[in-house]
């Protein structure tokens, strides 16, 4: 594995020299953008690991907290803009050198780029899902919903989490209101991939047809340390085709990679804009 600490020419050699690249990108593409990102350095969890699937659709407590958290976390995570590493891969993308854009982020900062094929891998957080009738609701209106019937948490300030949760520590969420699906009163869920729940088959699908067309994969901004994004860094390497990641520390890949660059992803990408 070669690397590139703090250059970014080996970088710009790997993009030239491949016509369809296969971009995997993680939260560091985001952190920049005022998303926090899950973990360190060394691939570790910062904090207590996100909300489980299970959990959330079988526990009143669990549904509460989520949501009183996300009715504070929302309001800073739904004015996020896109940064520079954004703007970058999307100009790759116009310049026809990115064949397809996979990313593990709820925010849609790579559409407010202006990327165009973009498959959202963990779902997309600017909508609420009925687990009952499948009703989509835009999460802005279902903050408003959210807010009216918790007027007094909206009085709350809290520091930043992961996407779009915030760190309402002691809190008792006993309180808490959490409306139901005004269709059918089912469980109302941020259309996200919660642990816990499997990727949708077919999402998993079009992305491997995609990569089974691409000539090199480029990773940014991922640790790869969940399996449903590392699953298909394996694929590339099974296919032979050279790997490049542009991550600040560890990933679960190091020693499948063709090329490292230790490098914030904005400062890395630089040379696309």
């Amino acid at each position: 594995m070669a690397n590139a600490p703090l250059t970014t020419p080996p970088l710009r050699d790997f993009i030239d020299r491949h016509e369809k690249l296969f971009v995997l990108t993680g939260a560091g593409c985001s952190t920049n953008s005022g998303i926090p990102d899950y973990r360190d350095s060394h691939g570790n969890w910062k904090r207590t690991q996100p909300v489980n699937f299970q959990a959330f659709m079988s526990e009143d407590r669990t549904r509460r907290r989520y949501w009183a958290r996300s009715l504070i976390g929302w309001r800073r995570f739904g004015r996020a803009r896109p940064n520079d590493a954004h703007h970058a891969l999307a100009r790759l993308e116009a310049n026809g050198r990115c064949g397809m854009l996979l990313t593990q982020n709820v925010d849609r900062l790579h559409q407010s780029a202006g990327h165009r094929q973009v498959i959202d891998l963990h779902g997309r957080l600017d909508l609420v899902r009925c687990m009952g009738c499948g009703e989509k609701t835009p999460r802005s209106e279902f903050q408003e919903t959210l807010g009216r019937a918790n007027a007094d948490w909206l009085t709350l300030d809290a520091a930043d989490a992961p996407d779009g949760d915030a760190d309402l520590e002691h809190a008792d969420f006993s309180s808490f209101t959490v409306p139901a699906c005004e269709a059918c009163g089912g469980i109302l869920k941020p259309d996200v991939v919660f642990f816990g729940e499997n990727v949708p088959r077919d999402i998993v699908a079009a992305a491997q047809d995609h990569l089974a067309q691409a000539d090199a994969m480029l990773i940014v901004g991922s640790s790869l340390m969940v399996y449903s994004g590392f699953r298909f860094v394996q694929a590339a390497a099974h296919r032979q085709i050279p790997i490049a990641a542009v991550n600040l520390g560890r990933t679960r890949a190091d020693d499948l990679l063709t090329l490292k660059v230790e490098e914030r992803c904005e400062a890395a990408l630089a040379f696309l804009l």
